[in-house]
């Protein structure tokens, strides 16, 4: 690239993302090179799309997955789905082994709370504040790949499971789609998107806008839920710049703006008495969260000869959500109106290396670095109250209880991937991994997997990690039990505030069978010993999460998969069976009443996200390349509930399925795609959560039958 375009073009990115002009001073330490400019690439477009091709498959291999266990989902998996490409990403990570549905959208892989780290084009997106709402969306997809077990040493942090997408950047021809989706309840989805390339330069960008008048899980069995209206709006963009044969530099940013009303029970019965306030309906509350979350990723990747290729990213991340209570209403029936915002800014440096020694070897090695920053501002209004918790005036008391963290995380890896045989393939390697928040903690992380291939019919794989997952500085609790005693928030106990980094060790062992060309099964076992295992709940009245530590944990289970792929009829069943539990509260005793405490300091005691048995299916068909069904199935024992979770819920299942056909209007006006699909076809009524157990503020209840309409035109 001639100079004046290479400055022009740092101009821009310096424009784009000024917080990544302060890394060097974030972090010292870090030794930044510049590579000499490479020779410009050639114009001609078959060579330029030959190059993406091969920095696309040598940035794969800085990510290998041996010993692990990896699901893919492709495009035409994605089609697949009843809603399609406009699928919550969360739903589509449903249809993996293992995994289990919870409210708000989370989700618990292999007896995990959360823990899930997602990653684009190889690079980790720092993770935003839970909420509600999703902030990365699967139309930007080209491919995503889900990824558990004993995973190798480059994966570090969140290490339950592994979302790695792989973006629709390497696109030749110039081409754009805009959609339309309606549905129940005043579903409206507006979408919009655009790629293509251009000599050098390829890009993909994306927007959304959604109302829904289901924005949260319903706290009532009916149909139809009160105030519960969201709006929200994404973004997403790729932009790719090919320096030469051999390199390139990137641009991923992403923006979401999510709003949700907090739904209403009519027919409540405040608990507590406002002076000069008459009580109020409680159909007519209105508290509402705000979610939003903003990241820019610039990475260069380059190879070196033949054997080599490394990729170097620097990210940045704003993250914040606010809950604002209903004044009157949250003080007559919670003792407590809290107006809370909490904010989370991240930015970092991610290196990765890969370098081929010979046939039987290739050394990997990499960096990681995060510097972030937490803060939360709570304004709370509450009665006095004695020391029973019986309000003793209809006054409010205003207290203002603020916090800030300041955190640096670091790792590094190194591991070697060995190939003695043809057959066996054994990964091994280090990480070492430093945090500074609330505690300073480290620990040096041994890696193994291994893969056999007994025959080309039968793969058996087994691998061991040392695991060192940080808490999520946003959910660290630091309430003053001392500000609220008193009142009607007084907290039940003091707390040790200091969460710990959850420190285990895990083995996983299973095989991949293909009985013939279009089956597959599989089976894959594992086994977690847990020290500090970390969960979180909703504790107090506003509908956000903080974390706390069990001294111990034990985890184990069992995920059993079958894959049908053939040329019109396609489809899937997976079963995951979890025992998920842990002992003595250690951190954020305050967040539970003595009895509980007392109980599960001699208890091993359920998490609240344990569900024995969960299973996901689909089948889709194609008549031709213009007209298919397909359907999706989940069921589920239940999650936890009661006192200390010693209880559960119902079992459940949900049927959705949809139509698809094309049509062709020639020439003048293209091809329309459209699409009919029917969530909770059979409308079951059930409850993902009651109210009770540990962490679980209140009732919320699955979609009931929702139908949707959608059309796409191709521009």
């Amino acid at each position: 690239m001639p100079a004046p375009r290479q400055r022009a073009f740092a101009l821009c990115i310096a424009a784009a993302f000024p917080r990544l002009l302060l890394l060097p001073a974030l972090f010292p330490a870090v030794v930044y090179a510049q590579a000499a400019p490479p020779a410009a690439a050639t114009p001609l477009v078959v060579e330029v799309t030959g190059t993406r091709q091969r920095l696309d498959a040598a940035r794969n291999s800085l990510s290998p997955d041996t010993g692990s266990t990896s699901y893919r989902f492709d495009q035409q998996d994605i089609r697949n789905l009843p809603l399609g490409d406009g699928t919550p990403l969360n739903q589509v990570i449903l249809q993996t082994p293992g995994v289990v549905q919870d409210s708000y959208g989370q989700l618990h892989v292999r007896g995990d709370h959360g823990n899930v780290q997602y990653r684009v084009n190889g690079v980790i997106i720092p993770e935003a504040i839970s909420g509600f709402g999703q902030s990365l969306e699967l139309r930007f997809a080209d491919h995503l790949s889900v990824l558990t077990g004993a995973l190798p040493a480059q994966y570090g942090y969140r290490t339950a499971g592994v979302v790695d997408i792989q973006t629709k950047g390497d696109i030749q021809d110039p081409v754009g789609h805009v959609g339309l989706t309606v549905g129940s309840r005043g579903h409206t989805e507006a979408t919009l998107d655009a790629g293509g390339s251009s000599g050098n330069l390829n890009y993909y960008l994306t927007g959304s806008w959604l109302r829904d008048g289901v924005g949260i899980e319903n706290p009532t069995a009916g149909s139809d839920a009160l105030h519960d209206v969201t709006h929200q709006g994404k973004g997403f963009g790729t932009l790719g710049w090919l320096l030469g044969d051999d390199s390139r530099v990137s641009v991923i940013f992403g923006v979401t703006d999510n709003r949700f009303q907090i739904p209403n029970v009519p027919g409540q019965t405040p608990s507590y008495s406002l002076s000069g306030t008459p009580p109020k309906d409680s159909t007519t509350l209105d508290a509402s969260q705000r979610e939003r979350n903003r990241f820019g990723v610039l990475t260069y990747q380059a190879s070196v000869g033949a054997d080599a290729d490394y990729q170097v990213s620097l990210f940045t991340r704003t993250t914040d959500v606010h809950y604002a209570p209903d004044p009157v209403g949250d003080l007559q029936y919670n003792g407590i109106a809290a107006d809370i915002l909490r904010r989370n800014n991240a930015q970092g440096l991610q290196a990765d290396l890969s370098w081929r020694l010979g046939k039987a070897h290739t050394l990997r090695a990499g960096l990681f670095a995060q510097r972030e920053t937490s803060t939360t501002d709570n304004q709370s209004s509450v009665f006095p109250a004695d020391p029973a918790g019986n309000q003793t005036g209809s006054v409010p008391l205003v207290i203002t209880d603020g916090t800030r963290i300041d955190g640096r995380l670091w790792g590094v890896y190194v591991q070697d991937e060995w190939q003695p045989t043809k057959a066996l393939t054994v990964n091994y390697g280090l990480r070492w991994d430093q945090l500074n928040t609330v505690v300073d903690e480290n620990q040096l992380s041994p890696r193994l997997g291994l893969v056999y291939e007994v025959s080309k019919d039968l793969r058996l794989h087994a691998g061991y990690a040392r695991y060192f997952t940080p808490p999520p500085t946003e959910k660290i609790d630091t309430t003053s039990v001392a500000k609220f005693l008193g009142t009607t928030n007084a907290l039940p106990s003091d707390a040790n505030t200091a969460v710990k980094s959850e420190r285990s060790d895990y083995f996983d062992a299973g095989l991949s069978l293909q009985l013939m060309p279009e089956l597959t099964l599989g089976v894959d076992g594992y086994y977690r010993k847990v020290r500090h295992l970390q969960d979180e709940g909703q504790f107090g009245k506003a509908l956000v999460y903080s974390a706390f530590n069990f001294a111990e944990g034990r985890i184990y289970g069992l995920d059993l998969s079958a894959n049908y792929h053939a040329k019109a009829l396609s489809g899937y069943v997976n079963l995951g069976m979890t025992h998920a539990r842990g002992r003595a509260i250690e951190t954020g005793q305050f967040n539970f009443d003595a009895a509980e405490l007392a109980y599960i300091q001699d208890h091993w005691a359920h998490l609240d996200h344990e569900q024995w048995l969960s299973v996901s299916a689909g089948v889709s068909w194609r008549w031709s390349d213009t007209l298919g069904a397909s359907a999706d199935a989940l069921m589920g024992t239940g999650l936890r509930n009661g006192f200390a979770n010693t209880d559960r819920l119902p079992a459940y299942a949900t049927l959705n399925v949809a139509l698809t056909k094309a049509f062709d209007f020639g020439p003048a006006w293209g091809k329309l795609d459209t699409r009919l699909a029917v969530v909770n076809l059979l409308d079951r009524s059930y409850q993902l959560r009651d109210g009770t157990g540990i962490g679980v503020g209140a009732p919320q209840f699955g979609a009931r039958r929702t139908l949707f309409v959608g059309a796409t035109k191709a521009f």
